[in-house]
């Protein structure tokens, strides 16, 4: 079992500053010698290759913790679902169902990944990707082999999204340019079998780029198959000046459902999926079209806007438990939406330097939910009906203000409103969207470089969260407009880099949320419950270490609190309560060794404590593990690589459990796996 009690925040983080403070001042004649250097707030692993850079919107001007992880790193994971790669990543808490094509999510900052409070905003190439709940299920078009890099920006400060943006947001990069084929086969484990390629043509100012992947796996319980295809295709022109590209991906799976042991099963038969399962899974198919503008219009001045289309169809058949019916839940949903934003350098004279940035976006929603009893697939009653509308726009202007090369501040304001319809079509009744009002977002943040490598940071910001499905509208009983929930965030924090061999961080935060609404899962009129005033608080402390040419090693621990302040009025026991499926301690690391030029090891692993499974705190705590994985890999020649990656090493018998008001349910995690693969390059 994984224990820890760790001592108060602020004291933890006055013992890892201090040492880091007076390890990272360079010596006066170091000062003097040295140029002065940007503010630099992130962190990275692996390594980053920027392709055709926009000064719009980049995560360069946010002042608040971000992490990068490297297209290298991210590339060689075997991994049945792309959320699995957060998890190589500081501070991110995964949430594996294990259940067909719902599989899980990663969640950030104290909020859980259960799907009731989505609280990340997720782009692929900056192009939004959120379902209407929240969810991340477009990340199914992403194939490891096909990434370039992932950016993970945490807190409230970062005004360039508005919906969804509650903790964060997630942007994955894909590989766009280059001339290269790459092409990974991988076999082992639960029959899995999966082949991806991932191919680059630039001819002059034309590039193109393409993915194929494609991932079979039996899946180590019984019925847990899954058949995934995935496809990808992108076009770029540059003009000089201009760039236009067009990107269209589409990912199909089928996938079987095991289902949920209960207590008495899931410690001694692991494998097992009830005959109640044994006619769950579904399919579920995902579509997403873009096209992208990046313009240099001056010197100063540069322009990014981007269209885009997403489509999800998700078609599952589901039985929770012998005590309640088999269901099927059908969602189709339609998103269309345009991003804007204008980056403006002017020169002015007393300042160092300025910028400002306003940009805005729109995101037009159709949405229809549909859901039935069933008996083993066939159709005895429909439960739900519904077809939604909602619309979501917003604006932003930030300055980043540089009074001298040392300090920079960025003032920030945000706005958003809220549109929309809804129809339930099985009662014939419809309901206006709650009147939301116009949502503002100040925010502020600092950054201090005193002296070289050394940045001192903090910020504040305020960020937003409405009802999903039909959660977000007046629907009876309901005769009064909810207000959206204002989720208010401070964040302060110490980055130290010593060269290329350290880089470090500290980071205290907290996020309070006004009325944090809390969407029924198993509700066929998919309302929600107001979970309260909720405050979250944490520290975060990231290391990365070279200390020899080849090594790397890195890691991270977080502690963090999610707790309920004031309850909805009908649930008044619940004040001082944890939130459900928040585990206060969460780590990671890793060790990368390259001994000779062709030799490669890796050991990495995370780890969290246990959670509560509801908010009455009622269940008992659950869902603790420390994971280890282990690969080593071998260039045969300059073109082919062969590796072998030993997941969960120690075969720590973990899970996730949760609670359906009658009794606790339990997904066991998977136990140690072997994985072989070959890598060509050309």
């Amino acid at each position: 079992m994984f224990r820890f009690t760790p001592p108060h925040e602020a004291t933890m983080a006055l013992a890892v500053v201090v040492p880091l403070l007076a390890f990272a001042t360079p010596s006066a004649a170091q000062t003097a010698n040295a140029p002065p250097t940007e503010s630099d707030t992130r962190f990275t692993i692996g390594d980053i290759v920027v392709t055709a850079p926009s000064m719009a919107r980049s995560t360069g001007n946010v002042l608040t913790s971000v992490d990068l992880l490297g297209g290298d790193v991210a590339q060689r994971q075997s991994v049945d679902n792309a959320w699995e790669i957060f998890a190589r990543l500081p501070g991110v808490v995964l949430t594996d169902f294990n259940q067909g094509t719902t599989s899980g999510r990663f969640s950030i900052r104290g909020f859980n990944g259960e799907g009731e409070i989505n609280a990340v905003k997720l782009m692929i190439d900056g192009v939004p990707t959120n379902d209407n709940a929240g969810g991340m299920t477009g990340i199914d078009m992403i194939a490891p082999l096909d990434i370039a890099g992932i950016e993970l920006v945490r807190g409230t400060s970062d005004p360039r999204w508005g919906l969804n943006n509650i903790a964060g947001n997630a942007n994955i990069l894909t590989r766009i340019g280059g001339n290269y084929l790459d092409a990974r086969l991988i076999g082992g484990a639960f029959g899995t079998a999966d082949g991806q390629v991932s191919a680059g043509l630039e001819r002059g100012k034309f590039s193109q780029n393409y993915l194929v992947s494609y991932r079979r796996t039996d899946g180590y319980r019984d019925h847990a198959d899954l058949d995934r295809l995935n496809l990808a295709g992108k076009w770029f022109y540059d003009f000089g000046a201009t760039r236009l590209g067009a990107i269209v991906r589409y990912s199909t799976a089928t996938a079987q459902e095991p289902g949920y042991l209960t207590d008495a099963d899931a410690y001694t038969d692991r494998q097992r999926s009830y005959a109640v399962s044994e006619t769950d899974g579904g399919k579920r198919r995902i579509g997403q079209y873009s096209l992208h503008l990046d313009s240099d219009l001056a010197d100063t001045l540069a322009l990014s806007a981007k269209g885009y289309a997403n489509s999800l169809t998700d078609d599952r058949y589901v039985r929770f438990s012998a005590s309640v019916a088999q269901q099927r839940r059908l969602t189709d949903e339609w998103q269309y939406g345009g991003i804007v934003a204008l980056h403006y350098h002017p020169h002015v004279d007393f300042l160092h330097a300025l910028m400002i940035e306003a940009g805005g976006d729109i995101q037009v929603q159709d949405n229809r939910s549909l859901r039935w009893l069933t008996d083993r697939r066939v159709i005895t009653s429909q439960t739900r009906d519904q077809q939604f509308g909602l619309t979501v726009y917003g604006g932003y202007i930030q300055a980043v203000i540089e009074p001298t090369a040392w300090l920079k501040i960025t003032p920030a304001w945000r706005v958003d409103r809220v549109d929309g319809h809804f129809a339930n079509r099985l009662a014939g009744t419809t309901a206006p969207i709650n009147d939301y009002g116009t949502i503002s977002q100040p925010k502020l943040s600092v950054a201090i470089t005193p002296v070289r490598d050394v940045t001192l940071y903090a910020n504040y910001g305020r960020t937003f969260q409405i009802g999903a499905g039909s959660g977000a509208y007046l629907v009876p009983p309901r005769t009064v407009d909810v207000a959206p929930s204002i989720n208010e965030g401070y964040e302060g924090g110490i980055k130290v880099t010593r060269g290329r061999w350290l880089e470090a961080r500290v980071a205290l935060w907290q996020q309070t949320a006004s009325g944090e609404l809390k969407r029924r899962l198993n509700d066929p009129s998919g309302d929600f419950d107001n979970l309260g005033k909720t405050r979250r608080r944490g520290i975060d402390l990231q290391l990365d270490l070279k200390p020899a040419r080849g090594v790397d090693l890195w890691g991270s621990y977080s502690h963090q609190t999610a707790t309920i302040v004031t309850p909805d009025p009908a649930t008044p026991s619940q004040a001082g309560n944890a939130i459900d499926h928040v585990p206060q301690n969460v780590v990671s690391g890793g060790l990368d060794v390259t001994a000779v030029d062709r030799l490669r090891l890796s050991l990495w692993g995370n780890g969290q404590s246990s959670y509560e499974l509801t908010p009455a705190n009622t269940q008992g705590r659950y869902g603790s593990y420390v994971v280890l994985n282990a690969e080593v890999a071998y260039a045969v020649t300059p073109h082919v690589e062969l590796s072998l990656q030993v997941k969960n090493l120690a075969n720590d018998h973990y899970e996730y459990v949760w609670y359906d008001g009658t009794q606790r349910l339990h997904a066991p995690a998977d136990p140690r796996a072997l994985f072989g693969a070959v890598r060509l390059r050309l």
